[in-house]
């Protein structure tokens, strides 16, 4: 089977988050079953794209709107991450270093994704399935199926995968002309609430739609930003799949980014010298439980939450545990975050900014790891923390919710909570300190976390057998 992924991100070449992760890893598995793969993404100049060799492989063009755009497809020569990587250059509109917060953001992605489609129109072949990928791909579907000059895909299945339905990617209808000329009777499928918007526009024009766990795909049809009743009138065509994580880059026993390397059977000691290291480079005392947070300080990911938990908890339960924190986001948040680092100072600190090789480090050297998310639609950090042994502490959400189970129940390792306030965060952090002091059950839970799979063997299977389905017979 021929898979064409497409997505704005794809790590290493370029991440924003979880979703650069889901499509620079699940390719490979599906790789490994047998198939062949491509992903296509915007030409951002990113560190990777000079750091590699590539070749030419189409050039086009089209119109969008009154102005004529050139493209040109390049594809990364080395094969370095296994399965074919394609960019989508367009001169004034993809040759920029970030991925996403410019103003022309709406042209910008429309015109990726009329790149894409009028390549894949001019093969001599067809694809067995387009999988696209949040919003910013969220076109293709309806493109390949009611745009006149791309009416000979229509029979190419598509599938779209939802990584946060929070962004849907509106436009307004007077943006219409952006899109090639298709059959107006259609426009319905284009619009939601008088909005062009490219989500909805997706649920309703692919094959099928997949979210990244069961759980999420279940909030959706009460909580999703103003989709919920489509969500609930396409449920037929809707499933959750799990993500997986890439378990040869998060690896403690051969991560290049740690101190120390060590598995579930030296998991006490090599975990202990990773601390050590950690907290001396920031300030903290290695004899305390250290917690972290590593992700974007945004109101999804409670992050405004933190500055008081951190605070109440310093001074309602005594200094007997360390903080650190390592993320961007909102302003007033990463302001509140540094000032703290004056008042406690011994007992928190904090990274403004992203450092892939820090998290890696703070993964290993860390016990516990905060993820009060008020939407998780899957969740990769607590995937990553069981894998270090690392304890993940979690609001019960979406994937947060499929993959952590309390150690207060049979068979659990966790900790959850169910509401993003700062009493139910400091409360856990309670129960933390407390499973921390108990030396033979942290022994425990380390070995028994260390040795969970999330890799993403069987949620890969589950996209092969949601491909089949969508295939014409």
């Amino acid at each position: 089977m021929e898979i064409i992924h497409v997505s704005a991100e794809c790590y290493p070449y370029a991440k924003v988050g979880g979703l650069a992760d889901v499509v620079g890893t699940l390719p490979k598995y599906q790789l490994k079953l047998g198939h062949f793969v491509k992903v296509v993404i915007p030409m951002h100049r990113t560190k990777f794209l000079y750091e590699h060799e590539w070749t030419v492989e189409h050039k086009g063009g089209f119109m969008m709107g009154s102005n004529h755009f050139d493209y040109t497809i390049i594809k990364e020569k080395s094969n370095e991450l296994d399965f074919d990587l394609y960019c989508v250059d367009i001169y004034g509109l993809l040759d920029r270093e970030n991925v996403y917060s410019y103003d022309d953001d709406t042209e910008r992605f429309t015109a990726f994704q009329v790149a894409v489609v009028d390549w894949i129109s001019k093969w001599q072949h067809r694809p067995d399935v387009v999988h696209v990928h949040d919003h910013h791909t969220g076109l293709i579907p309806f493109m390949m199926k009611h745009c006149y000059a791309y009416s000979h895909l229509a029979d190419v299945p598509t599938i779209l995968t939802i990584h946060n339905a929070q962004y849907q990617g509106w436009m307004s209808w007077d943006n219409s002309n952006y899109i090639p000329t298709f059959d107006t009777w259609q426009w319905g499928l284009l619009d939601w609430d008088n909005m062009i918007n490219p989500l909805a526009c997706a649920v309703k024009c692919a094959d099928r739609v997949s979210t990244v766990s069961p759980s999420y795909m279940e909030e959706l049809k009460t909580n999703a930003n103003g989709l919920e009743q489509l969500f609930k009138a396409e449920f037929f065509k809707c499933s959750g799949i799990l993500n997986g994580i890439d378990t040869e880059v998060w690896n403690p026993e051969k991560d290049t980014y740690i101190l120390d390397n060590y598995s579930d059977k030296d998991a006490d000691a090599g975990k202990k010298l990773n601390k050590k290291k950690l907290c001396k480079d920031f300030n903290l005392n290695p004899n305390l439980p250290l917690f972290i947070f590593i992700g974007r300080l945004v109101g999804e990911k409670a992050a405004d939450l933190l500055p008081q938990t951190i605070s109440d908890s310093l001074h309602q339960i005594g200094n007997k545990m360390s903080f650190l924190i390592l993320g961007s986001g909102d302003r007033r948040v990463e302001d509140q975050l540094t000032y703290l680092t004056g008042s406690f100072a011994g007992y928190y600190n904090s990274k403004i900014g992203y450092n892939e090789k820090l998290s890696h480090q703070m993964y290993a050297g860390a016990d516990f790891i905060l993820m009060p998310s008020r939407v998780e639609p899957c969740g990769l950090n607590q995937m990553y923390a069981l894998r270090y042994g690392t304890i993940p502490m979690v609001r019960s959400t979406g994937g947060l919710k499929d993959t952590v189970i309390d150690f207060g129940e049979p068979g659990g390792y966790g900790i959850r909570f169910n509401h993003a306030s700062v009493w139910d965060i400091t409360y856990s952090i309670h129960r933390a300190v407390e499973l921390y002091d108990d030396t033979e059950k942290m022994t425990a839970l380390r070995k028994q976390v260390m040795a969970i799979d999330n890799s993403w063997e069987q949620s890969a299977e589950k996209y092969i057998a949601l491909y089949e389905a969508t295939q014409k017979k």
